[in-house]
């Protein structure tokens, strides 16, 4: 399931899956409407000349005006598509093309205009002249034309949604919905159980027998279920060397498991197909990389090449109410237990771990503007009103105070008293646990 899983994911995230869908049931639709039309003694052509009456070569004429055209701007809107991927790699970060390529408008525009192209030969070739038989297909022809005016209108919405794809705010919010669903699914997340405070007498193994990694990549995904069915049938621990969205090289430990006996080929093999490793990082559980993609296009947009301090504060203000969202949700323990045994060793980034990767780099990059540190004792206020956990407070000290000494830097002083009240009245809040 892991597998099929990261293939369609792959298939979601490439441009030539659903175009190949569209081509293979324009196809049918072209066959289907010719068939329809051969086998019915009901002639379309009689029964209205002025809708269905085309000749055999006014017919081949439109079809071979509309696929050629079709196949015309099906090159326009591939063009558009790579100057738009070019484009967002440059001014905001290579992390968010994929985000772009998932997009199901932008598929099905290139295959309704490929689709309208298989389209037109396949009705194109069954048309004959007077000395061949005689055979138009009219409804056939006339589905070509009424085909050929969608792609007109689907090329009008394609330019309006390039326009509207490549702003800032609509990165920012595709961005932040897949991370948003991600840590719907993830937290919390069901495997074994997890119960808090761990007792003193369930203790870690310390032998270890290390499953190595045939392959070098990003660990994209693990079959939690699979995991724990192979821990329990086994009677061991197992445990995963490195957590989601860490790269592991070949020949690195990559699944270990309990005891000091050698594991046959087939489990080892079975083993590393619970931990999927790709080529490059995805979200789907890992979100920890969409908070990594609205940190990258903030901190370049805070570079001195660009000082684009709008986009700054706008992806301050979705990583704030990110981790608003995650604030409040269980994050499951590392050790996962099955009863009393120890079953599952999954590390996982805690909550300080995330808020750190989120607001510190911001933070050292800001370079004094006092809008972007206003939005980031904004979101931080966020983030302490969504959670009363103490350890989860706890966890955002540092990140203030490393705020607090950048205020002190490089904060204009008009602005610094400001800052520093609504920063005393934050640590005020997170030491009172209120």
């Amino acid at each position: 399931m892991t597998r099929l899983r990261a293939f369609w994911n792959r298939l979601q995230a490439s441009f030539w899956f659903v175009p190949a869908l569209v081509v293979a049931a324009s196809v049918l639709a072209a066959v289907g409407l010719v068939q329809v039309e051969d086998t019915t003694k009901f002639k379309l052509a009689q029964w209205s000349p002025r809708l269905f009456g085309a000749s055999a070569d006014g017919s081949r004429a439109m079809l071979s005006a509309v696929a050629t055209s079709m196949i015309t701007v099906a090159g326009v809107v591939f063009s558009i598509t790579i100057v738009t991927l070019s484009l967002t790699s440059t001014q905001y970060s290579p992390r968010v093309l994929r985000n772009f390529m998932r997009d199901r408008t932008t598929q099905m525009v290139l295959g309704i205009f490929v689709g309208i192209f298989a389209y037109c030969l396949a009705v194109l070739r069954t048309i004959r002249g007077p000395d061949d038989g005689d055979f138009v297909p009219s409804l056939a022809a006339l589905g070509g034309l009424l085909y050929a005016l969608v792609g007109i209108a689907m090329l009008i919405y394609f330019i309006h949604h390039v326009a509207q794809s490549i702003q800032s705010t609509s990165i920012m919010a595709r961005v932040s919905n897949a991370t948003a669903e991600a840590i719907d699914t993830l937290f919390p997340q069901e495997l074994g159980h997890s119960p808090e405070p761990v007792p003193v007498d369930r203790r870690i193994p310390t032998e270890w027998v290390e499953v190595k990694a045939d392959c070098s990549g990003y660990l994209a995904q693990v079959d939690s279920e699979g995991l724990m069915k192979y821990a329990r049938e086994c009677g061991r621990t197992v445990r995963l060397c490195a957590q989601v969205g860490e790269f592991v090289a070949s020949g690195a430990p990559l699944v270990a498991v309990s005891g000091h006996a050698a594991l046959p080929e087939k489990e080892q093999k079975h083993l590393r197909g619970t931990a999927r490793l790709e080529e490059m990082r995805t979200i789907e559980q890992d979100a920890a990389f969409g908070l990594t993609q609205l940190v990258d296009v903030a901190v370049r947009a805070l570079s001195p090449g660009m000082n684009d301090l709008a986009t700054a504060c706008m992806c301050v203000d979705r990583l704030g109410a990110l981790l608003a969202q995650l604030a409040a949700r269980s994050i499951p323990s590392p050790l996962r237990y099955e009863g009393q045994d120890l079953r599952v060793i999954a590390p996982a980034p805690d909550f300080g771990d995330l808020l750190s990767l989120s607001f510190e780099p911001v933070i050292r990059q800001c370079r004094g503007q006092v809008m972007v540190l206003s939005r980031l004792v904004t979101a931080l206020e966020t983030v302490t009103a969504a959670t009363s956990s103490p350890q989860r407070r706890a966890a955002m000290r540092p990140v203030l105070r490393e705020l607090r000494a950048e205020i002190q830097l490089n904060a204009p002083r008009p602005r610094i008293a400001e800052l520093k009240r609504r920063l005393r009245a934050l640590e005020t809040r997170l030491e009172a646990g209120a």
